[in-house]
């Protein structure tokens, strides 16, 4: 069995078109036909298949199904599941990669099982993608089950935007108000590289920051949705 069949055994899904899986594979650094658009459409379509498959595991609110879907889809994650599958090996890299070690670099790995996805997505459609997803997280959810925790909205916010390597939010007192023992703060919290912002208020500083991350949590949720859906429509060739 050649390596593209057995990679094709580990990941469970044998391709129709191979050249899509190559592709899939070919780093920038080895040449023009690279997978960064795969890994483009792979992305949207890996937070969706994983959104899915959280909504249908449990009750969790929307504070601990994000912060949950951030640590599946880090870029660590991945690089674990790419390590497990094995695409080092088969990764196509130019010259200079493979001589610093691009095969075991985390940021590479990650990419590549993106594209992979996005791959599997656009030879076998949404169904082939999700049960790809499904054996490649298994047993990841199930640990999860007991590891999603209670974190606070700011750090919540924090981990989701680092997980889509991302600056951290910036927070800014726009108001001070009432008697010194009763003071209220308005606060905004924006995202500048999303032209995202959002607002809060509390008796406290603090309060009112975490009151602006929950808000900002659920704009940076809808903004993934949105980038999902487009992707979708460019890649089933609907209209805008």
């Amino acid at each position: 069995m050649n390596p593209l069949d057995e990679l094709q055994s580990r990941l469970g899904y044998r391709f129709g078109d191979a050249a899509l899986l190559r592709r899939a594979l070919t780093h920038r650094s080895h040449g023009v036909l690279h997978n960064e658009r795969l890994e483009f459409l792979g992305d949207a379509v890996l937070n969706l298949l994983v959104a899915q498959m959280l909504y249908a595991d449990g009750e969790a609110d929307e504070g601990r199904l994000s912060y949950a879907r951030a640590a599946l889809v880090r870029e660590e994650t991945l690089a674990e599941l790419a390590s497990e599958l094995q695409l080092g090996a088969q990764l196509q890299l130019g010259q200079g990669e493979q001589r610093s070690g691009g095969r075991r670099r985390s940021s590479i790995l990650a990419d590549a099982l993106e594209a992979v996805i996005g791959a599997v997505y656009l030879d076998g459609g949404m169904h082939a993608a999700v049960a790809l997803g499904q054996r490649l997280y298994a047993g990841r959810l199930r640990a999860l089950d007991g590891q999603v925790s209670t974190k606070d909205a700011k750090t919540r916010l924090q981990e989701l935007l680092q997980a889509r390597r991302l600056p951290v939010p910036v927070y800014r007192v726009c108001q001070t108000s009432g008697p010194q023992h009763a003071q209220s703060f308005a606060v905004t919290c924006e995202i500048p590289a999303l032209a995202l912002c959002s607002s809060g208020d509390g008796a406290s500083r603090r309060a009112a920051e975490q009151q602006a991350a929950q808000s900002m949590i659920a704009l940076f949720e809808q903004c993934l949705q949105a980038g999902a859906d487009a992707a979708r429509g460019e890649a089933g060739g609907c209209a805008p």
